[in-house]
């Protein structure tokens, strides 16, 4: 039975999550970088289901067409920079707030816990993403839902900051929040669920590199699609309440409570199928290149409970 791995003597806790943040920064970053032409075709569907209504590729085809083939990577700036930062604090916090857990109950009461403790854990290094997240998240979708709002990242922070204030940048911090934290939960969760199931199997220490690898992209799929299902909804509202500025003394409550009404059920899948494909190949990669990086830097496996 494998017990909870802690930062080698050779390495201080602060130089451990150092490079656990850094790995889980690059996977974040490189991921969602390379599905820029994806989330802007998910994007407009949502934004624009009327036009857009030939599901995934025929929203390329249409995006290509009308605006030219540069416009798949409008937003690329702020996604990569945003998602950098997220995915410190996402992967950094759940390695994180596992050892404070098991540091706190103990490593067996931990590991009688284990999903408790990683929904706990999850949910509360979103938090902190989120609060990184929430201003380029906003200026990305204001790029992508209007192409001639600013030529690229800075430009554009400076032109809401400017006519909107700093309050524009957190307009969607609840349905970023409603978003993000039910599906970094459902995906730390159904990753480790998945993974712990998979290694039951085999001696995890006859296991090469590669099929480990292997083992991180398909449970990284299976949680992806998972977390993408659980999160729609929300992802569909924060775009909708990014796209434009709210009307004069109107609240993100009222704004959210109006979308909401608009969209219904139907409405709040809109892109479910881009995002599926999205969400699923975008945690695959994002648990192996975790995995890979990690190694590389020396941290092993990270906080393990259990398994």
């Amino acid at each position: 039975m494998a017990t909870t791995t802690t930062p080698a003597p050779q390495m201080g806790a602060f130089d451990f999550y150092g490079r656990i943040s850094f790995a889980g920064a690059a996977c974040c970053a490189i991921t969602h970088g390379a599905a820029t032409p994806l989330d802007v075709v998910k994007t407009r569907i949502q934004l624009d289901p009327v036009t857009y209504n030939r599901g995934m590729i025929g929203g390329f085809r249409q995006v290509i067409q009308n605006e030219g083939a540069g416009a798949l990577l409008t937003g690329f700036g702020p996604t990569a920079a945003g998602y950098f930062l997220q995915g410190a604090f996402k992967f950094g916090g759940y390695e994180f707030f596992k050892q404070q857990s098991i540091n706190m109950l103990g490593y067996e009461t931990a590991k009688n816990n284990r999903t408790a403790v990683y929904l706990a854990s999850a949910g509360i290094a979103e938090f902190f993403a989120d609060v990184a997240l929430c201003p380029l998240e906003a200026t990305r979708i204001r790029l992508v839902s209007q192409p001639t709002f600013a030529s690229g990242l800075l430009p554009a922070m400076g032109r809401i900051m400017k006519e909107e204030g700093i309050g524009a940048f957190y307009s969607g911090f609840g349905p970023i929040l409603f978003k993000q934290v039910p599906y970094t939960m459902a995906k730390f969760v159904v990753f480790e669920k998945v993974s712990e199931a998979i290694y039951a199997q085999f001696d995890k220490s006859t296991l090469s590199d590669g099929s480990k690898t292997g083992i991180n992209l398909g449970s990284g799929l299976v949680a992806g699609l998972a977390a993408a299902v659980i999160s729609q909804p929300a992802d569909t509202m924060l775009s909708k309440i990014n796209k434009t500025q709210g009307a004069p003394g109107e609240g993100t409550v009222t704004r959210l409570v109006k979308i909401a009404k608009e969209l219904g059920i139907r409405g709040s899948y809109g892109g479910i199928g881009a995002r599926l494909f999205m969400v699923g190949s975008i945690t695959a990669g994002q648990f192996a290149i975790f995995g890979d990086i990690k190694r590389v830097l020396g941290c092993g496996a990270g906080v393990e409970i259990g398994k």
